[in-house]
């Protein structure tokens, strides 16, 4: 079987393409570890048969009226909507139902490390990091401060280096700090203090 043959690529296109880009959305939205591609080809055509069967209507009121002819543009944008833009909504509208309360009580939250639950909520915090060698690093956790995400290993990245006075409170800014970065394989624990800020805030000052 020839898939480049114009009817075989145009099927592939239709069943398979919007489900691969719901699935990148989804991988996106909700850091998981990522399956092979050629793995995903089934889910891929699942979730384009759900993309399609959502936009039934207004597919067939763009086929029947023969929008293809009357307004070629019009046609090429609905597609490309239908291919790339509703599959991410799709995915978006799901990620804010599995967020509510009352979902959350009938299925697990969909992130799945509290580390990225606590950094991807885009606060600013005080952080005092212990490691496991009992030494402690204090610093600011800022608008230029930096978190790793799943599936990567945890690292963060602390925009500013702190000195602890000796009841272990932020005393002042090291001297010439630039930050400091620091590897999961060396943390035992991380205490967050609110700063009461939100990054994306700060961002716009």
């Amino acid at each position: 079987m020839n898939i480049w043959e114009e009817d075989k690529l145009l099927v592939f296109i239709a069943f398979v393409i919007p489900g691969f880009v719901a699935i990148k959305a989804y991988e996106l939205f909700f850091p998981s570890q990522r399956m092979d591609s050629s793995k995903q080809v089934v889910d891929a055509v699942a979730y384009s048969c759900f993309n399609y069967s959502v936009l039934i209507w207004p597919i067939y009121l763009v086929e029947h009226y023969d929008l293809q002819s009357k307004y070629p543009f019009a046609y090429g944008a609905f597609y490309f909507f239908v291919f790339f833009i509703a599959p991410v909504f799709w995915v978006y509208l799901w990620k804010k139902i599995r967020q509510t309360e009352y979902f959350q009580k009938l299925v697990p939250h969909p992130t799945q490390k509290p580390w990225d639950f606590v950094f991807g909520q885009r606060k600013a915090y005080w952080v005092i990091v212990n490691l496991k060698n009992g030494e402690k690093v204090a610093g600011m956790y800022g608008p230029n401060s930096f978190a790793s995400s799943a599936p990567a290993d945890e690292q963060i990245y602390l925009e500013q280096l702190w000195v602890l006075n000796e009841d272990d409170g932020f005393e002042r800014p090291a001297e010439q700090t630039a930050g400091v970065i620091i590897l999961s394989s060396e943390i035992k624990s991380i205490e967050l203090i609110h700063s009461g800020e939100q990054l994306d805030d700060r961002e716009e000052d």
